[in-house]
This record gives structure tokens, C-alpha cells and sequence, in this order.
């Protein structure tokens, strides 16, 4: 998974794998996810990022299996 934010844009990409994208989704005016040919999701596009969320902290954790 790799997040990056594009302060010029206010832009967050959130890719979940390296698949090629088939389809583009609008889930709302300002989230689109990318799925691959089977429709497995390969990333998210969050447009005006910071009055979605905190830009500036981002924590990920691994849930135990």
C-alpha cells in the first residue's frame, strides 16, 4: 500500500496494488476508487483531502491474523 498527498491539489492517492485499472468509480463528488478487471480494488483518489480528514497524520495498523 503506498499513501501520497498532493498538497498543490489538496489531492490524497491511497494504492492498494499494482493491478491495471479496468474501471473508475465515483463513490462520492470527491472519493473515486479504480478497480481492476475483476473488481478488485487497486486505489482511491480523495479530492479536497483536508476537509475530508487530517492530511497530517496518518496512522496504519496491521490487524492481528
Amino acid at each position: 500500500m503506498n499513501v501520497r498527498y498532493f498538497p498543490d491539489t489538496d489531492t490524497l492517492l491511497v494504492t492498494f496494488s499494482d493491478r491495471t485499472v479496468a474501471e473508475t468509480r465515483d463513490l462520492t463528488e470527491d472519493v473515486l476508487i479504480e478497480l481492476d478487471e475483476r473488481g478488485r480494488l487497486v486505489s482511491m483518489t480523495v479530492e479536497h483531502a483536508k476537509q475530508q480528514m487530517n492530511v497530517t497524520e496518518f496512522t496504519y495498523q496491521l490487524a492481528a491474523t
